[in-house]
């Protein structure tokens, strides 16, 4: 049996820095990794995530990611990697190559063809359960939004707690009332597992629901503020919370918008995360594009008054 990692926390799905022609900077992602790794509260890193532009990345480039970050922490935290197939065979082919990359764990995404026709319930176990054993690797729940035909019910949530390879659920589910009947079930079912928010876009409203923390890619721009939150959330100390969530909210809003996350949304977050001295390049791959003039004024402002900014607008 191998090592028992406990992933509550926050754990940041990384941002994948890019060199101009649109190869992974290794060095760049090094650097972001061993930062990350000094905070005290992040329990482990995800690689290949929305954040991550896992899908513009070949599937060889996604196995390179998790083997840089998992070679540069060198066992210090665990690396969750995401998988994104169409089917069981393709997902454990996935699932063993990022095992050979060094990661310790798998965040399990829906197959597209369930965003687009739907899914049964049997399915969805069926797929955990097959990626569980072929891998014997930990395994997160992506919980997509409730309004995608890839939201789980409550019922689906609480058949996978109790697979006994699935270890946290990454609750996206953008929609309160569901939001807390799905963080219900997975309890009932299994009190061991990290229940943790992926609301980047609104992250105390969703952490004061009894979470264990976030899996964000917010994390990877703002690691200190955000856990300063959650500390403050779990403290009881809202005056505490609601003082650190406005500080957040400039930051969150000129990356977020009043959206969800999205392609450009993480466009944002690069270039931001460059003037903050985070990155080295704001480079990301086509047909996502970079910030328009307007917009990086406006980060390098936000930057500027957040007392932040470190490099100027390019």
């Amino acid at each position: 049996m191998g090592k028992q990692w406990n992933y509550k926390g926050i754990i940041p799905a990384l941002a994948l820095p890019l060199k101009a022609d649109y190869s992974v900077d290794e060095q760049d992602l090094r650097r972001l990794t061993s930062w990350l790794a000094t905070f005290k509260g992040i329990s482990a890193l995800m690689t290949n995530g929305h954040t991550g532009d896992v899908f513009s990345l070949t599937l060889k480039e996604r196995v390179e990611v998790t083997r840089i970050v998992a070679d540069e922490l060198k066992g210090k935290l665990p690396v969750i990697s995401a998988v994104t197939a169409e089917g069981i065979h393709e997902a454990i082919e996935q699932a063993l190559m990022q095992k050979e990359a060094g990661a310790t764990g798998l965040d399990i995404m829906p197959p597209h063809h369930w965003l687009r026709f739907g899914m049964r319930p049997q399915h969805v176990v069926d797929y955990f359960a097959a990626i569980g054993e072929a891998s014997g690797l930990d395994l997160a729940v992506h919980v997509y939004p409730a309004w995608s035909k890839a939201s789980y019910s409550c019922e689906v949530l609480a058949d996978l707690a109790r697979l006994p390879s699935v270890k946290v659920f990454k609750v996206g589910t953008r929609e309160m009332n569901k939001y807390a009947r799905d963080i219900e079930a997975i309890r009932n079912a299994n009190p061991h597992a990290a229940v943790l928010t992926c609301h980047d876009e609104y992250l105390l409203a969703s952490m004061v629901q009894g979470v264990d923390g976030g899996l964000l890619g917010f994390a990877s721009f703002i690691p200190e503020l955000i856990l300063e939150l959650v500390n403050a959330v779990h403290a009881g100390d809202l005056k505490r919370a609601m003082d650190c969530q406005a500080r957040i909210n400039p930051l969150k809003d000129i990356v977020y918008g009043m959206g969800e996350p999205t392609g450009d949304a993480h466009a944002r977050m690069k270039y931001a995360m460059v003037l903050a001295g985070r990155l080295s390049s704001p480079v990301v791959r086509p047909p996502t594009e970079q910030p328009d003039e307007a917009t990086r004024k406006k980060i390098a402002d936000v930057l500027r008054a957040a007392g932040m900014l470190q490099k100027q607008a390019a």
